[in-house]
């Protein structure tokens, strides 16, 4: 290939022109003012979440509870109830069933603590034998063992002791005993109502502002808009209904799932004989809004309290059986079936989301780790200089599908590449994939060449790996694959579209012709001749198109740009040649060199079409009637659909009338 610093003048030989210093990747310095500015307003952030829990707990609790109880006031509010009373209803029947909760567990835990003294006698038995089943058998190999190598030491005269007459008449010391005034009423008052206080002033708190927060959801909706994106009031409303779609859609669901998994329980240890199994129950589901650790921290005091009760360890057994039965039902069948297989967030972010707002918060803090990290991943989804926070805790991939198309050509592995074209080819035909993925990422590809930064060898390693990837897609059919929710969904995530995003409607692209309905006359080798460009990626993309093409039957051959020089075009075989497709990834400055192309390959094939395909799909100069009529080309196209579905149309009209059938008189 030459270099890219000449090029061909009009009479085809090479021309010098000074070459550009190549772009350097700038070296690491000191930060600069807005970097420490951000770390400066993160420690700040943390700083404030952390001294100001005492306020921030109730209010993040009354938010969280108003989206919850939105579903509620909207029921509410069909049965023509008013705002103000469909507000104050939901919010006494969730205090409601809060206090109900509370009264329940503290009967239970009553109940619980005068049984307790009952269990002493079969806990302490039980950890005699666990003790003698341990330590005991080695202690006993311990003390076998000394004996055995024991070293009998030299007797020795015993010491008779000196004793003083003065040490022995010394008198003992008097005991002193501290005892602590009796508390006054008050104090005994304060004793015992201060840690019943302050929950229900927390509870008070969270009531208060749940109630202000949905009387007020669209004022407090508007203000937002204002705050962060008045500007694009478009962009911030698909935001805030992302926002509210997934984190009222996963608190419900999660209050549902959790609840359930209570019930389960609960009922399951009461049909074992457990003790306060109602207890248990709620326990087990409170739990269980804790990540991946709050099924098994929910499970060890039934199983503990289990051990204690049963002289033997069948209920124990039991116990620990309903647990492990129950628990990936509901964690790999149900969830991911109710959150559409993924939450927006990945497990890495989940358990550091746990550690931190537990480090921040405390046990609250883990309780309402999942769904703050939830927040952070919408705010960073569509907030520009949020975007960190969606690509740190985010599930979808931090490339795109083209970037990583590009950077695992540039590294050389078409392995991996393979493997991401093969899963995105589960919901898109091959010609969709190499339009939407691998042209785009030749563009990445091309626009890195012309800045000077891909060096020979890396251009090289680019064109190898391209064709391996087509090479190993051969066998693969270039059809619409049947629509399946799944598969979509993986798409949709590997493509980081939101689902609001993935709601919008979408042109359908035309379809493919049908290789059965193809003429003979077309099928044979060279019948479609895909011409590259000069350009040092388009012979990668005539490669793509000639074999979209061969997969819908016609015969194709690739013509290298060398072989279409001033210099060689003399020599180009175009026998039976049916149509000319010259291909370029993108159009640099002027089309000249485009038109004289043409030109050439007009005076070796005369009666041959010409198609100009410009891989630039959103390109609007492509679409300019006036550029095809100065290219001098029948079809001007910017996708390999389009060249397919063109090509399908010469062949079409150019293919034989069929003769009609002699008709037959009625008898």
């Amino acid at each position: 290939m030459p270099d890219p610093a000449t090029r061909p003048n009009a009479s085809g030989h090479a021309s010098f022109r000074v070459a550009l210093p190549r772009a350097k990747v700038p070296a690491v310095g000191t930060p600069d003012m807005r970097s420490l500015t951000t770390l400066a307003g993160a420690v700040v952030i943390v700083a404030g979440l952390y001294l100001g829990r005492d306020v921030l707990i109730p209010v993040t609790l009354a938010i969280l509870l108003s989206l919850v109880l939105s579903p509620l006031i909207r029921m509410l509010r069909r049965l023509r109830l008013g705002r103000v009373v469909s507000v104050v209803v939901a919010v006494f029947i969730a205090l409601g069933i809060l206090l109900s909760i509370g009264g329940v567990i503290g009967s239970q835990l009553a109940e619980l603590a005068n049984d307790l003294p009952r269990y002493q006698s079969t806990i302490t038995s039980k950890i005699e034998t666990l003790q003698r089943m341990t330590t005991g058998r080695l202690g006993t190999v311990l003390d076998r063992a000394s004996r055995d190598y024991q070293v009998q030491p030299p007797t020795a005269q015993p010491n008779t002791p000196d004793v003083r007459p003065e040490t022995a008449q010394q008198a003992k010391p008097l005991p002193v005993e501290v005892h602590q005034p009796e508390p006054t009423p008050l104090e005994m008052l304060g004793t015992y109502v201060s840690p019943v206080l302050s929950p229900l002033a927390h509870l008070g708190i969270v009531l208060i502002v749940t109630i202000f927060v949905l009387l007020q959801r669209e004022d407090l909706r508007d203000r937002l808009i204002r705050l962060f994106g008045s500007s694009d009031l478009h962009r911030t409303t698909v935001a805030m209904d992302d926002a509210a779609y997934r984190l009222s859609r996963y608190f419900l669901t999660q209050v549902a799932i959790n609840a359930s998994f209570g019930i389960v329980i609960g009922f399951g240890l009461m049909l074992i004989g457990l003790p306060s199994p109602i207890l248990w129950g709620i326990v087990a589901g409170l739990l269980r809004f804790v990540p991946y650790v709050g099924a098994i921290l929910g499970a060890v005091l039934p199983v503990g309290l289990a051990a204690a009760v049963d002289p033997g360890w069948s209920m124990a057994i039991w116990t620990a059986g309903l647990f492990l039965a129950i628990e990936p039902v509901i964690g790999h069948i149900i969830e991911p079936l109710a959150y559409g297989h993924s939450t927006g967030m990945s497990p890495v972010s989940v358990v550091l989301a746990a550690i931190f707002w537990s480090w921040i918060w405390g046990p609250i803090g883990l309780l309402l780790a999942t769904p703050l990290t939830l927040c952070l991943v919408v705010m960073g989804r569509h907030i520009d200089r949020l975007e960190f926070l969606d690509v740190i805790l985010g599930d979808r991939p931090a490339l795109t599908p083209v970037e990583n198309f590009y950077q695992r050509t540039l590294a050389g592995d078409p392995d991996e590449a393979q493997e991401q074209a093969e899963l995105l080819l589960k919901d898109r035909s091959l010609c969709s994939y190499y339009d939407e993925v691998a042209i785009k990422g030749l563009h990445l590809a091309s626009a890195d060449v012309r800045r000077g930064v891909v060096t020979g060898p890396q251009l090289e390693r680019i064109r190898e790996s391209v064709a391996e990837l087509v090479l190993s897609l051969n066998d693969h059919e270039d059809v619409e694959p049947e629509a399946k929710a799944e598969s979509q969904s993986v798409g949709a995530r590997m493509m980081r579209l939101s689902p609001a995003e993935q709601k919008l409607p979408r042109d359908a692209p035309p379809p493919l012709p049908d290789p059965a309905l193809l003429p003979d006359s077309w099928r044979q080798d060279g019948s479609v001749l895909c011409i590259a460009g000069r350009g040092p990626l388009d012979e990668i993309s005539a490669n793509l198109l000639a074999q979209i093409l061969r997969k819908h039957g016609f015969g194709t051959r690739v013509v290298p740009h060398q072989a279409v020089t001033r210099r060689e075009v003399g020599t180009l075989d175009a026998t039976g040649a049916r149509m000319l497709c010259v291909c370029s990834v993108e159009l640099q400055g002027s089309p000249s060199n485009l038109r004289f192309l043409l030109q050439r390959l007009q005076r070796r094939a005369p009666d041959a079409p010409m198609l100009v395909g410009v891989w630039q799909d959103d390109d609007p100069a492509l679409r300019d009637e006036e550029l095809r009529k100065t290219l001098g080309a029948q079809f001007l196209v910017g996708s390999l659909r389009d060249a397919v579905v063109a090509c399908a149309k010469v062949a079409g009209e150019t293919a034989p009338a069929t003769p009609a059938a002699d008709t037959v008189p009625a008898a």
